[in-house]
């Protein structure tokens, strides 16, 4: 028999609210015990990110040099500029509401209301390489195996790959639960969850309009190319979008993504490239939401939220983005690696990210989706050929 198994969305939620409701009565040695665990994780996550970037980027690069030549380009190209729009439109519209939301919630964290819980031990795994070096890494390995076709070293990153993608959904996915849950337990012993969780219900109905108003420009300029009513080809692809919102799983929806996009009137050729590509490169709903997550948090902790360094964390997001592995949470993994290394997003920082995210994440899979049928009819337009 097929065993049911629960997901990680419902995984989360009980995490947070178990560790909200047994933080209230936990003795200090208890807390303690999933602060040691929390301590650890952190460390193996810590030394994980910049292997994440080698193996997602890498792999990621080296594919631009595959495929169907112009039309590849133009796609990527296209997506990547989308997926850069919606960071910046949830930057201005989260700079525009956040610090209000959060300054009607009388949030304040100071040194001496935090009263810091420590672990019964740590342990220090260093990273065999920093962010930036894992980045630039990545970059030149990438280009030159599309420069110079090395074909056995692509099938090597390839094969990392499949490693990284492996410890994400074994060992990282299954342990967010429990490390999410050490978390609030700790914030609840230190009298933090509640003004936490009272500001994230405000940013989350925040994103949601987001991610409704993100489609419809999308199609909005997708109609203007084609003489067509927007609403009319947005209407046609309810189909797709209630399907990532109940599987929250891009690749699961192409089938149904596919159909749709055809319907608008886009060939079945070009339909058959752009849609299966755009599962995986396309994430414009997610970075809106991660862009958002991440500048309410900073606004929350106190730390830098400049537009200077929102334009470098979106324009390095975007292109963790494409790379993002197809496993549930694989964005906001991905995407730890700019928070870290731009942001400054320390262990608690990123679990509260995580935690954010995934609260939202079907919105966000059935926002990318959705728009890869607006993607497709503006390639529709410019390519009629089947490609080569």
């Amino acid at each position: 028999m097929k065993k049911n198994k629960l997901g990680l969305l419902p995984r989360i939620i009980l995490a947070i609210i178990l560790g909200i409701l047994c933080g209230n009565f936990f003795p200090l040695p208890f807390v303690r015990v999933f602060e040691t665990f929390n301590s650890i994780f952190s460390q193996f996550l810590g030394f994980m990110v910049p292997l994440i970037i080698v193996g997602l980027v890498v792999p990621a690069i080296a594919d631009i040099g595959k495929g169907a030549g112009r039309l590849l380009l133009v796609t990527v190209i296209l997506a990547y500029l989308d997926t850069i729009c919606a960071g910046f439109l949830s930057y201005g519209t989260g700079s525009w509401l956040f610090p209000d939301m959060i300054a009607n919630s009388h949030f304040s964290r100071t040194a001496e209301e935090s009263v810091k819980i420590m672990p019964y031990f740590m342990l220090n795994i260093p990273p065999l390489l920093d962010v930036m070096s894992g980045l630039i890494f990545s970059f030149v390995v990438g280009l030159c195996i599309t420069m110079a076709n090395l074909g056995s070293l692509r099938e090597v990153f390839n094969d990392f790959k499949k490693v990284i993608t492996i410890t994400i959904s074994k060992v990282l996915i299954p342990l967010l639960p429990l490390y999410i849950f050490g978390v609030f337990l700790n914030m609840t012993h230190s009298g933090q969850a509640y003004r936490i969780m009272l500001v994230f219900a405000q940013i989350i109905i925040v994103i949601f309009v987001m991610h409704v108003f993100i489609l419809l420009y999308q199609y909005f300029i997708a109609g203007a190319f084609v003489g067509k009513n927007p609403l009319k080809l947005l209407a046609t692809m309810i189909p797709a979008y209630l399907t990532a919102l109940g599987t929250s799983s891009s690749a699961a929806t192409i089938p149904v993504t596919l159909k749709q996009t055809i319907k608008n009137g886009v060939k079945e050729e070009i339909a058959g490239f752009v849609i299966p590509l755009n599962a995986t490169i396309h994430l414009s709903g997610s970075a809106m939401k991660i862009t958002a997550c991440a500048l309410a948090i900073c606004l929350l902790e106190g730390l830098p939220h400049d537009l200077l360094l929102f334009v470098n964390f979106i324009l390095m997001l975007s292109i963790m983005m494409v790379a993002a592995p197809g496993v549930p949470g694989g964005a906001v993994m991905a995407a730890l690696a700019p928070l870290a290394s731009i942001l400054g997003f320390g262990s608690d920082q990123q679990a509260l990210m995580i935690a954010l995210y995934i609260a939202m994440d079907s919105f966000g899979t059935a926002c990318n989706v959705t728009g890869d049928g607006a993607i497709a009819i503006i390639i529709n337009k410019f390519f009629k050929r089947e490609p080569k």
